[in-house]
């Protein structure tokens, strides 16, 4: 009922979901790489982060060179320039988290 639906294609160019992205950390002069994910394979120890995600929700659907902003709550927030971007695909190896 209240279930939203999202899509696992992309532009080539674009943020997807199963993609990996090396994101600009400006505020801690840091780069990371990070596997876009569903929530239920989210595990940011192991560098994959959910699309429901402050982080997820805000690079998904931006490209290379596009400087992002992380709305964490109403009083912090940070930005990211995705610095690169590889089509990877769910090859059912990202194990589905446990409660």
């Amino acid at each position: 009922k209240n279930a939203s639906i999202i899509s696992d294609e992309s532009k080539d160019d674009e943020v997807g979901i199963n993609n990996t992205v090396e994101l600009y950390f400006e505020d801690d002069e840091e780069t990371q790489r990070l596997k876009l994910v569903t929530s239920i394979r989210g595990n940011s120890l192991d560098g994959k982060i959910s699309t429901e995600s402050p982080l997820g929700k805000a690079i998904l659907g931006h490209k290379v060179g596009d400087r992002v902003y992380i709305k964490v709550n109403d009083q912090y927030g940070y930005y990211v320039e995705i610095r690169k971007l590889e089509k990877t695909i769910d090859d059912g190896s990202d194990k589905i988290r446990s409660y």
